[in-house]
């Protein structure tokens, strides 16, 4: 058996289905004997967020996967890597490497040396008879500890050298384990937080990689304390849950920042609790219980007053065992918040109906927004944005519905990125309609591989917002813009996906969006990747952007 067949098999081994790639390497064709479905995209960054879109819905098991060649295969992969790295994505990276006599010479790219910084291992299959040992080592540290991506270098000399079967054959799945906190610990958290004036949940997207949403709920309900989400954290819990805030990041609704300011105790768990311009900042004077798997996350930007390491699931369960304990001899006096933060929420949409129901022409994108909800199960959906103004847009007003239903990312944002999100989530869920809303600047940077999802047979839906400008960045290139007219942007971008074998509809007038979400769906559930391009206005209003710092 050759070293690519070995690997191939591996992967079908632990569940991989799917490998995301661009030629030339071996790892397709061996792929493909397997039973693995290559995706071939267009470009390698979208290649990966394939892969990482894949495994943000699959919580990495199995894991996307993604291969491509050495050198400017490897090169262009970079930016898409170190998204999945900011954002702690579980994933397989299979470049192909120099023959060995090349390896690591000026001026050859090498991965192992260049990707360093952005995975959280990598290494080099050196021998064939090592080949299995590396893919085991590769697969505990993906299942282990802080999501990230892994990557293997296979020299491209060895791939084609020879492996005993009976070695591959012992190849078993890698375990992923589990640690529960210090009794203690979660005694004295549990204590502070029932006795707290006013506590708050603060939930990472470790609480969905822990498979541990239905405990942050009951949690929540036990001790009847406000839940919101970071960006990523998004759809740790059901956003129509009465207890539940809403997401937090650059940008938030009125009940977010109400309670991230009137909270006393804070209970962040499953984030790292990065400081970062997409992540809502802590504000001082709060008491802080970190509950993570990671040890380097403690103390990056906050003292906490309890640190809670371990399992997310299984520091719920005892967290809601010991304040179970606790409630029974001494019951709260706290009344729940759910009437409150209901009336927050209305009083904050109010403030906004005028954008939301706007009939001006070009359409703000909030109207856009708004209609989409009105026609979305958010159960039955999964929705993702692109960088820019539609991530600070949509993430305060759309209602994800749970686990699985929302891709929040951003600590490297690079434009485009939410394309190949998109169609790795679609494979990962193929009953769901999954929707991604990017800027027409985004689409100019990777909006061929829409063609990817439309060869592929991926019917996703693509929501683009083209203002015909880089409106994010007004205040930034005021001066060159007003000399040399930098931020202007064009194209019609239906005629495009038109043309590149997808269904398409141009629409200016918002009383035509809701009838052009309904058409789009239909389309996808028929079988077509679809495109909706509407013409919108320069928006340049944010809910409180940088509200909490």
């Amino acid at each position: 058996m050759r070293v690519i067949d070995a690997i191939a098999e591996i992967l079908k081994i632990e569940g991989v289905q799917y490998l995301s790639s661009f030629p030339t390497t071996p790892v397709i064709e061996a792929a493909a004997a397997a039973g693995i479905k290559p995706i071939i995209c267009r470009q390698e960054r979208v290649g990966v967020g394939i892969a990482d879109g894949y495994s943000r819905i699959t919580n990495g098991n199995p894991p996307g996967v993604f291969a491509m060649q050495y050198g400017p295969g490897a090169e262009n992969a970079y930016p898409g890597v170190a998204t999945a790295f900011s954002d702690g994505v579980p994933m397989i990276l299979l470049p192909l490497g120099h023959p060995r006599n090349r390896d690591r010479i000026f001026p050859h790219f090498s991965s192992v040396e260049s990707f360093a910084s952005v995975t959280k291992y990598v290494e080099q299959i050196n021998e064939p008879e090592t080949t299995v040992e590396t893919m085991r080592r590769a697969f505990y540290r993906l299942k282990g500890g802080r999501p990230g991506p892994v990557m293997v270098e296979i020299p491209a000399d060895m791939s084609n050298m020879e492996i005993s079967e009976e070695l591959v054959a012992s190849y078993t799945p890698a375990k992923k384990l589990h640690s529960r906190a210090v009794e203690n610990d979660v005694m004295k958290a549990a204590e502070l937080l029932v006795s707290s004036k006013s506590p708050l949940i603060y939930a990472g997207q470790g609480i969905t990689y822990g498979n541990a949403t239905e405990e942050l709920s009951a949690l929540a309900e036990l001790i009847q304390v406000p839940v919101t989400t970071t960006m990523a954290g998004k759809g740790s819990i059901d956003e129509r849950h009465p207890l539940s805030l809403g997401s937090s990041s650059g940008v938030m609704n009125g009940a977010v920042i109400h309670y991230m300011n009137k909270a006393d105790t804070i209970l962040a768990i499953g984030t790292s609790l990065t400081k970062h311009g997409m992540v809502t900042t802590i504000p001082n004077e709060k008491k802080i219980i970190h509950a993570t798997n990671e040890p380097v996350d403690i103390g990056n930007y906050y003292c906490p007053e309890i640190v809670l390491l371990g399992d997310s699931k299984l520091i719920l369960q005892q967290l809601k065992e010991a304040c179970d304990e606790l409630l029974t001899t001494t019951p709260s006096n706290r009344t729940s918040p759910a009437v409150e933060i209901s009336q927050i929420k209305k009083e904050w949409k109010n403030q906004w109906m005028a954008k939301l129901n706007s009939s001006e022409i070009p359409m703000t994108p909030y109207r856009v927004i708004n209609e989409f909800m009105k026609v979305t199960d958010p159960s039955e959906t999964i929705v993702t944005h692109d960088s820019g103004s539609p991530r600070d847009q949509i993430m305060p007003f759309y209602e994800s519905g749970g686990p699985g239903t929302y891709i929040g990312w951003g600590k490297s944002h690079g434009l485009g990125t939410g394309l190949g999100l998109n169609i790795g989530a679609k494979l990962a869920s193929p009953n769901k309609v999954v929707v991604n809303f990017m800027g027409d600047a985004a689409f100019g940077m990777t909006g061929l591989d829409f063609e990817t999802a439309v060869r592929s047979g991926i019917p996703i839906l693509t929501v683009v917002l083209n203002n015909s400008t880089m409106a994010i960045e007004t205040s930034h290139m005021a001066t060159s813009h007003e000399l040399f007219q930098t931020r202007n942007l064009g194209g019609d971008y239906a005629d495009l996906a038109r043309s590149m074998g997808g269904w398409s509809e141009r629409v200016e007038n918002p009383a035509d969006i809701a009838g052009a979400f309904m058409r789009a769906k239909d389309a996808t559930v028929n079988g077509k990747a679809a495109l909706i391009e509407f013409i919108t206005s320069e928006e340049k209003e944010f809910s409180f952007r940088g509200g909490v710092r």
